[in-house]
Order: C-alpha cells, then structure tokens, then sequence
C-alpha cells in the first residue's frame, strides 16, 4: 500500500515524479528532446560499467574537450564510477565511445554553420560522427538522454541517429532591463539550452529601466542608468559569450535604438529629442524617450558605442530593438519637425527609417548586420537585415515575400502563459504556407521571448523551463513532428534534466512556497499550498499587470510567483476525466474513477488550510476565495462521481448551479483571485455534462 507521500507525489506530478527512463528500444518510447530526424533502432544494448572510456578520434576544438568533460560529469551523477572508469583508462583501453569532428567549428559561430551528428550505438561501443565539434556536441546531448537505467547498471539501446535541425535560428531572448539578472542565472540558462539545441541567446541589454551593459567609452550609463549599479562589466560579458561559445551558442546583443531610450537621454541628454528625462521611469509601457534623428552627433555618439561593443560581442548580427517608437518627441521638437519637414517626412515612421538608414553603415564598419523588430523593415533597407517578428507569421511572410530574411517570435512570448502544446504547435512556417521554397528559406526560424517585467532571479527558470523544451523541439525537429500527447510525454522526464545542468524551475518554486506558508507551519498546510500550486497556473501578463498594477517595485514573491503555466496536472484530469467515460474499457474507467476520487478528496481537504493561510498570511490574503472555490469544485466532482456510478441524473437544477460555480471559478481579473487561475476546468465542463446526461444503462 503507498503510504500519504507517495500518494500526494502521485497527483502532484503524476508519473513523473521522478527522472524513469524507458527501458524499451523503440523510437516510440524514447526520452529523446528535440526528436532527431532519423531514429533506426535494433536489438542489443550496451552497458556502460567500470571499464567505461570515451575517447575523442582527430582533430578537433578544445571545446569539445571540455563537453566531453561535462559529458562525463553528468554521466557519472546517474550511473556513478564513470568519472573514476574515464580517468584510469588506459590509451590502449578499448573505447566505449568514440566521437569524430571531422573539423573543428569557426572560431566566431555563424548562421550556417553544419550542426548535424550521426550517432551509433552497437553492444561493443557507441559512435558520434559530426563534420564539426558543434555537431558532435549535440550528439552528446542526445547520448545522455538515451541512457536508462536497469538491472543496477545503465544501459544505452541499439540505435541508430540521424540528425540536423530544421532551423538555423533557434533563440532565445531574455530581457534583464527590467529586473537584472546575475551571470549565474544568465550561465545557467546557457546550459539549459544546450539541452535544448538552441543556439542563440539573445541578450536584451538596454530598455527604458535600465542599461546594463558597461561601457568605458560612455561611463554615464552605469554611473547613472543602470538602476542601482546593476549591470555586466565588460569581463563579465565576454565571460558569458565564452561560456555560451563553450556550448556551441552565439550571442546577439540588443541595445534599444532610437525608441525606449530613457536610459540613454537620462545618461547623454544631448542625443535626445529634448525629453527631460530626471530619473528612469519604474512603470512599464512605452515612455516618450526618442534618440535624436536629425543630429550628427547621435550617429557619431553610435559609432564609438558600437565599435566598443562589437570588440566585446563577435556575432555577426547586432540587434537594434527599433519597436514601438511613437516619435512624439520628434514632433514637439520644432528643430527635429522642421528637420521632417525639409526631409519631406510627414510620419515619424519616415524619420525613424532615415534613422534606420544611417545607422546600417555605422554597423557595416563595424562588420555587423542589423536586426531588429517588425518596425525596422522598409523598403529602404537591404534584404541582409534580420526582421524579428512579434507581429505574427502573417507579418513575417509578408516580410519573405518581399525578400527579407526574419526569425518568428509572436507565439513564443512566455508571459503570454500559452501552454506547452499552444507553442509547440505554432511553427514559423506553418503546413499551410503560401511562400514558395526559395521565400521559406528567407525564414531562419524563431526566437523564445522572456520579458522582464514579472521574473527575478528566483522566479526565472520556471517561467522559461520546461515549456521553451517544447519550442526547440518545433525549431529543431522535422515539422511533421505534431504528437502533444508524446511531447508532454518526454517533457515531463527531460524537465528533470535541466534542473541535474542547474536551472532551479522545479526547486525554485518549491522554496518560494515553503517562504510563503513560513517557518511555523506545519507539514499539511505545505502540502496544501504544494497540492494547490499543482493545479493552478499564472494569469496572464496583461491580467497581472492591470490587476496587480505591477511596476518595477512590485513584490514579486506571491503565490503566482511560486506556480508554474501548464502544470502536468492539466493533461493528468484530461486523460482521467477521458478514461473514466470511455465505457468500452471497463477497466481503464474504473481506474479512472479513483484516481479522480482520491483528486477531489485531497482538494476538499485541503481547502480548510488555505483559507487559513488566507488569514494569517499577507502574501496569501487574496486567495482565500480560490480556496472556497476548491472545495466548491471538489463537491462538485465527488457528486460527478456520484451520479455516474449510480446511472442516475443530479435532480433539475444542478446541472445549470454546478455550470455558475465554474463561471465564476473561470474569472481571472480581480484582486481576489490571487492571479492564478485552474488549469483543470474544461475538463471539470466535460465531467459534469456527462453527470447531467441521460442515465445510462447498467452495464
């Protein structure tokens, strides 16, 4: 009989509760993310013991030695004795496995570069074979994930792999203007997407709440717009692109240029439009802070920043933002409008493609390429620059077919709180595409979009892991690869993967949580608040910002802090509820039923502790009625229940009562929500329609 943990494990996280690897050698039951292009199985294993000895066959880059070392390292926290087996291994030891570069990678990554690997594994040894170490650094990856564990030794199946990435752009962005994040989580987040296969972070550096990169040329913008000396000196940004090089990933920096400029007009007001900017502003939105057009000394003050950058940043592309400038400045200012005028520039979208058009051969000096968002692609420009779309993909293939190049962002924005099968299905060129084959080509791929506004350091990771796995799986894998029931499948085991590389997206939340209930309370109200957390999610940016009034001052250390978007609970209840009135297997639904008995009960007892906390704790005063509403809907499946199993119908009226106390459970604006919401309610619709139907027949 399990014992109380085991069995709240069970609904907290259902199967998963802890790393299982599949033991099986069909492609079908693999833990393998991204999906390689080419999965070939066969029979046989080979174990990996004592005698364990990996050896790298040829030339090759030092990196590669030090993601073997990595490899190993890792290798050895599932199996243990790997890291001893590795170091007494004597040159004639036959090798366990073999990896072969055929060349080592460029020393500056570029977009095109070949990152496809073919892995082997036979009883008598592994093999990775790669044109590049950045290849055979990817094999690696998916190495570890093929490892199981059986019969007290770990094992790797037969297989055959074929792989290279749909998508040479794989990116991701995170924002630290907003609220700053140190190099360890900037490191770690590295690490989680080499797991991942994604292959550009993009660095967002400046913004109207702060620049956070240090110059020495201009040392106004830490002096005074780093908001409270929070920013990377320049060792520490080299650091980062070394370590991000190290993982086979480029770094693409974003200083925001000529709009959310309120860093730069507070630090060098006479590149301004004359805004007087007095401090940085601690709300968001769009404040009027506009780079100044018409001066020369804008684009000379952009040349030396540029170049001192471009010697700290080697990537080929530098991201200029360009979005969301509303030029008013531009137009309250007579010398700047009387600039437009001569210019015959009658919108400040004109002026701000003159500005467009003087910077790119700032950049062109500098050997960089300009990126930037929807805003910057006019005509004016040459088809090189990089189009970043928030947009959508309707805007990005327009920009194709007029031969622009772009990388999809719109559905990849994390605080939109879309869940991991919403992103995973949204693809840069979807199946119905009119572009023809030479426009799709123009599509790099995608970039995943962490904004800073509701994240910290503690809060990050699980805002951004595990659900950006499901979006380097759409960047990575062959677009025929749409199976969410598999996806959540694999992520729900690969998720622990990322926490062993150290991202904190399961532990972090848990010890927000435990902040929360405090140091007096007991076992059971943790586990209330664990038990709740499981079944809820955040609202959505715009509903947390309009309802909290969030600034750059808000706490961010409340219960939406401490829940994560798309809980597994949400597919567990589906896949339950679905069981339970799938009558032609007679065993499955009754499982079903006591899996959704033991659910309902479990809320209904821990209803009485969150309100509780409600009262006690001021972190938690505004759950209180999501409490009541727990207990209300544990009623309500426990009588689902009920009705079903008797094959009678609720009496008149409780259909329409029970459809008014979802109604009201569904809100998510208002303070007294605690702006989290359930992730279980269709299936709680599709639970009490079935109660509510005709009885049916006694089997």
């Amino acid at each position: 009989m399990r014992s109380f943990g085991s069995v709240f494990l069970a609904l907290l996280f259902g199967s998963a509760a802890l790393p299982v690897h599949s033991q099986a050698a069909s492609p079908q039951s693999l833990n393998l993310m991204p999906l390689p292009r080419s999965i070939q199985t066969g029979s046989g294993e080979l174990v990996l013991n004592g005698q364990f000895h990996a050896v790298i066959d040829g030339s090759h880059d030092e990196r590669l030695d030090d993601a073997l070392t990595r490899f190993v390292l890792r290798l050895d926290r599932e199996c243990g004795g790997i890291v001893r087996a590795q170091h007494d291994a004597a040159a004639s030891t036959p090798a366990t496995l073999t990896i072969r570069a055929a060349a080592p990678a460029k020393q500056v990554q570029s977009v095109d570069e070949d990152e496809s690997y073919q892995i082997s594994v036979a009883p008598n040894g592994a093999t990775i074979n790669a044109p590049n170490d950045l290849g055979a650094m990817h094999g690696l990856e998916t190495l570890l994930q093929l490892v199981a564990v059986s019969g007290g030794a770990c094992r790797l199946p037969a297989i055959a792999i074929a792989d290279t990435p749909r998508f040479r752009w794989r990116g991701f962005m995170l924002d630290v203007s907003r609220h700053f994040q140190p190099v360890s989580v900037v490191e770690r987040t590295l690490d989680g997407m080499a797991v991942a296969k994604l292959n550009v972070f993009h660095w967002h550096l400046s913004d109207d709440q702060g620049f956070r990169a240090e110059s020495r040329k201009f040392p106004r913008f830490t002096e005074v717009a780093s908001n409270g000396g929070l920013y990377y000196t320049q060792d520490q940004m080299r650091e980062v692109v070394a370590y991000a090089r190290a993982r086979g990933i480029r770094v693409v920096p974003e200083f925001d240029m000529p709009g959310h400029s309120s860093t730069w007009l507070l630090a060098y007001p006479e590149i301004g439009a004359g805004e007087d900017i007095r401090a940085l502003p601690t709300v968001f939105g769009i404040p009027q802070s506009e780079l100044d057009p018409s001066s020369e000394k804008t684009y000379k003050f952009l040349d030396e920043f540029i170049g001192e950058m471009a010697g700290i940043f080697p990537d080929a592309y530098f991201h200029i933002g360009g979005d969301e400038t509303k030029g008013k400045g531009w137009q309250d200012n007579p010398r700047i409008a009387e600039f437009m005028k001569k210019k015959g520039f009658k919108t400040p979208a004109e002026l701000q493609t003159f500005f467009n058009e003087r910077l790119l051969p700032i950049l062109t000096k500098h050997d960089k390429r300009m990126m930037g968002w929807d805003e910057i692609l006019t005509p004016n420009l040459p088809k090189d620059i990089v189009v970043q779309s928030w947009r959508g993909d309707a805007s990005l293939a327009q920009g194709a077919q007029q031969g622009y190049t772009g990388v999809l962002s719109a559905p990849y924005y994390l605080n939109g709180q879309r869940t991991a099968a919403q992103v995973f299905l949204a693809d840069p060129i979807p199946a119905d595409t009119k572009l023809t084959p030479d426009q799709q080509k123009l599509i790099l791929g995608g970039e995943i979009c962490m904004w800073g506004e509701h994240i910290n350091a503690e809060t990050v990771d699980a805002e951004v892991w595990p659900r950006s796995l499901a979006i380097a799986e759409r960047f990575w894998s062959p677009q025929s690869d749409r199976d969410v029931a598999d996806m959540y499948r694999r992520i729900r085991v690969v998720t622990h993967e990322l926490e062993d590389v150290g991202l904190t997206h399961i532990s972090g939340p848990e010890k927000l949580r435990r902040g929360l209930v405090g140091p007096l309370a007991s076992p059971g109200q943790l586990e209330a608040l664990d038990l709740f957390a499981s079944i809820i999610e955040p609202v959505s940016f715009e509903d947390r910002y309009h309802g909290q009034h969030t600034d750059q001052l808000t706490s961010l250390n409340r219960l939406i802090d401490a829940a994560v978007t798309d809980p597994p609970a949400r597919q567990q209840i589906e896949v339950e509820v679905d069981a339970l009135l799938d009558h032609s297997r007679a065993a499955n639904s009754k499982a079903a039923e006591m899996d959704l008995r033991r659910r309902f009960l479990a809320w209904q007892a821990a209803a009485p502790s969150l309100e509780a906390m409600a009262v006690r704790s001021p972190r938690l005063n505004d759950i209180g009625p999501r409490a009541q509403q727990l207990d209300a809907l544990a009623q309500m499946g426990l009588q689902s229940l009920a009705f079903l199993d008797a094959h009678s119908a609720p009496q008149a009226g409780w259909h329409d009562a029970q459809n008014l106390t979802l109604a009201a459970a569904e809100k998510t604006n208002g303070p007294q929500t605690g702006l989290v919401r359930f992730v279980f309610l269709p299936s709680m619709h599709k639970l009490i329609d079935a109660a509510a139907a005709t009885p049916r027949p006694a089997p």
